[in-house]
């Protein structure tokens, strides 16, 4: 029986047991229910894979927030507690992240995780992957970017055992799961195209060599692997990738993709399928929330609107109608 299995990766700022990371509990119970209902005749047999990295800074944040709390200017600044709790943490993973040290110890957790719960996968088994926030930024850049691909670095092994449970992403495109599906929700990948190594100029030479101009080269740069992993899925499969990004409209970190990733990726619209779904719940569009939307009191409460993605009715359905349309989709 073929397995669709669920890929979650989380973002900034939540911190769980990592032998018991129930972030994605609910929203899987939702899809699971909504794919299988009983207007659908063939069931589906779903799998979640909740990937969970939050542990890794708890140690470091905590030193620096100790560091701040010995300031005898602390306490006399405003939202103390907003501070300690939302913005150190949420700039603090993500900081911490792009260092390659700690942003080593991240891949190795999610490499060691996905050994184990996807052991025992088979060749007509599908992929569906459901990032948010950060751990968006988190999987793009350990399945694409190339600053994993130096061998002498702590991540390197773990990055590419990552890279080969996936299909179609170098260095072994031949190996893997098929990947069948991407649900973005809050992601604010579409910042960092400003990475984007095609756009970037040329810098004047100022080494007093005869060569006027060098390249810039940027290693977090993910998009000539992702156009090869797009290229690798079309010859596969012969349909373009389904990908949904779901975006809170009181969301401050979540961006449109659609575009953007035509533009970066798929200029020619022949490998990608992506949609941005702005989530409409009544309660959004009452005539309070319309007076107050661009108010800084609707940006005070951007967390909630950061974490509702987690219990959306509207999500979990979108995200299984998509599983059951890639399962019709036939595989090589």
């Amino acid at each position: 029986m073929v397995t669709d299995y669920v890929l979650f990766i989380h973002g900034v700022n939540t911190r769980e047991e990592r032998e018991k990371a129930t972030y994605a509990d609910n929203l899987f119970r939702l899809i699971e229910e909504k794919a299988n209902d009983t207007e659908n005749n063939l069931p589906l047999t779903l799998k979640s894979i909740p990937l969970y990295w939050g542990d890794v800074n708890i140690a470091t944040e905590q030193k620096l927030l100790s560091t701040l709390q010995d300031s005898p200017d602390w306490k006399h600044l405003w939202f103390r507690e907003f501070r300690e709790k939302q913005i150190l943490q949420f700039a603090g993973d993500a900081a911490l992240y792009i260092s390659r040290y700690v942003g080593s110890q991240v891949v190795q957790q999610l490499a060691e995780q996905s050994q184990t719960m996807l052991k025992g996968w088979q060749p007509k088994d599908r992929l569906h992957l459901v990032t948010h926030s950060w751990g968006t930024v988190i999987l793009f850049d350990v399945l694409f970017a190339a600053r994993w691909d130096e061998d002498k670095i702590p991540g390197y092994p773990y990055a590419k055992a990552i890279r080969d449970f996936v299909f179609g992403v170098e260095p072994n495109p031949e190996k893997g799961i098929r990947l069948s599906s991407i649900h973005t929700m809050g992601s604010p990948v579409a910042l960092f195209s400003l990475i984007d190594v095609k756009e970037n100029p040329t810098l004047p030479n100022t080494t007093g060599t005869d060569i006027n101009t060098h390249n810039i080269t940027n290693t977090h740069d993910i998009t000539p692997r992702l156009e090869e992993l797009l290229e690798n899925l079309y010859q596969s499969l012969g349909k373009k990738l389904l990908w949904k990004n779901f975006i809170h409209p009181g969301d401050p970190v979540a961006y449109p993709l659609a575009t953007l990733m035509t533009q970066l990726v798929d200029g020619n619209g022949k490998y990608l399928d992506v949609q941005d779904i702005v989530m409409h719940n009544k309660e959004l569009f009452d005539f309070f929330t319309q007076a107050v939307s661009q108010s800084v009191l609707a940006l005070l409460h951007g967390g909630d609107a950061h974490s509702s993605y987690w219990k959306s009715e509207e999500v979990a359905q979108t995200i299984a109608q998509t599983i059951r349309r890639s399962a019709k989709q036939p595989v090589a």
